[in-house]
């Protein structure tokens, strides 16, 4: 009898060990309660070099890493669901991932990268979808704006957001409905104080000197991601480098009359043969926008993430992971691309097929890459001018939001030296 308890006993010391859960696994599909805060689990667990696997297109989009007690309590704090497994049950799901009939990936994401955020130093967290993403995630970042850009800080940084800029120097053509409000005279005020400090005569003067350190960023292996105004504006203000766009109420001296000949489209990241709108008292830039003319309706407003291979295209892959295909529509300044000003080696990531928008898009330019996605607020279907902010505890889950998450995490995934 002591001989058969010995062995169980001994069967038992072998057996726990290997039974003892190794991993963690954080769901990224309908199971999690938090989807946006997992973001900032795995941006913690790389900050305290921790590896995370990204595994694509697994229960949409799932992180595994490493089991640790302070990780699982981590996300216990956030509210993240996690699930402890066995590294058995680990080796079956990366197995399983590696089949070459599926549709998946196992990505390793290695540092955590540094996140830059073009804005004023005025702006609230809330005032964009992104500082708003990451304050919830609890993902650092530093705000970068125009004197900084000039000194070329950007290159310190591994990803950058353009806020819902206007590159044009055209105060987001707000001037016919905002012209006598404070805050817009006072705009006015600095960003003129600001181009003069940093030696220029005129705003977009320092905005195009702004765009060109940002194309030259991207060029050597920054990655860019930019939403609203800041995607259409970026490129017209790249395109009238030797013209210029601005009429007497924005610049103090009259546009030039032929400056839509004088556009030069082989410099723009995204578009081309696009129209400007000259009107100064209309609240756009070109025709690349359809906000003023599409004709989608608020119920039937969404649009469809392509489906990518995992194994054979990881960056669309990664960009597009998500619990759903199909995306909620939202307004903004800028709120979906026109498909034919698109340029032909542009990546479609997300469309509204049916109404000819494109609201999801992607490049390769040098070695880095930026991405565009139309609309202001993922969950604020028209957010206009001193709206309430939009709170994301109501929003956990928002497919919209893992959009802008997934772009922030994606260069964890390659190693870039930046050159200055």
């Amino acid at each position: 009898m002591k001989k058969i308890i010995l062995m169980v006993v001994f069967c038992l010391l072998i057996i726990l060990p290997n039974a003892k859960a190794a991993f963690l696994l954080i769901p990224m599909d309908n199971a999690q309660r938090e989807h946006l805060k997992a973001y900032g689990i795995a941006y913690w667990s790389l900050q305290n070099g921790i590896e995370v696997k990204w595994l694509l297109n697994y229960r949409g989009g799932s992180f595994l890493l490493p089991f640790y007690k302070d990780i699982e309590s981590e996300c216990q704090v956030r509210g993240v669901s996690s699930e402890v497994i066995a590294d058995v049950q680990a080796s079956q799901i990366l197995s399983e991932i590696a089949q070459p009939e599926v549709n998946m990936d196992a990505v390793k994401l290695e540092k955590a990268p540094r996140i830059a955020v073009y804005s004023p130093k005025s702006k609230q967290p809330w005032d964009d979808a992104v500082t708003l993403a990451l304050t919830y995630a609890e993902i650092p970042y530093d705000i970068l704006y125009d004197e900084e850009m000039i000194n070329r800080e950007v290159f310190n940084y591994d990803w950058l957001h353009l806020h819902h800029e206007d590159f044009t120097g055209q105060y987001g053509k707000f001037y016919a409905a905002f012209h006598q409000m404070n805050w817009y005279q006072e705009e006015v005020r600095n960003n003129e104080a600001m181009a003069a400090k940093l030696g220029f005569s005129k705003v977009s003067q320092l905005k195009l000197a702004v765009a060109k350190i940002i194309q030259e960023y991207v060029v050597n292996g920054g990655f860019m991601f930019a939403m609203c105004s800041a995607t259409d504006s970026y490129d017209i203000c790249l395109s009238a480098e030797h013209t210029d766009i601005c009429e007497k109420m924005f610049d103090h001296d009259p546009a030039d009359p032929d400056a839509q000949s004088k556009l030069d489209f082989s410099q723009t990241l995204a578009f081309q043969n696009f129209q400007l709108v000259t009107n100064p008292l209309q609240y756009e830039f070109s025709n690349i926008d359809v906000t003023e003319t599409r004709k989608v309706t608020k119920d039937q407003d969404y649009f469809s993430l392509f489906d990518f291979s995992a194994k054979w295209d990881p960056v669309p892959t990664m960009l597009c992971q998500n619990h759903t295909s199909l995306i909620k529509g939202f307004m903004g300044q800028t709120t979906a691309f026109r498909k034919d000003v698109v340029k032909s080696n542009v990546l479609i990531l997300g469309e509204t097929k049916s109404a000819g928008e494109v609201r999801y898009i992607h490049g390769e330019f040098g070695k880095g890459t930026w991405t565009y996605l139309g609309g202001h607020d993922p969950e604020d279907y028209q957010h206009r001018v001193g709206e309430e902010p939009t709170e994301l505890k109501l929003f956990p889950n928002s497919p919209g939001y893992r959009l802008i998450l997934n772009n922030v995490l994606f260069p964890a995934a390659k190693k870039k030296k930046l050159k200055t």
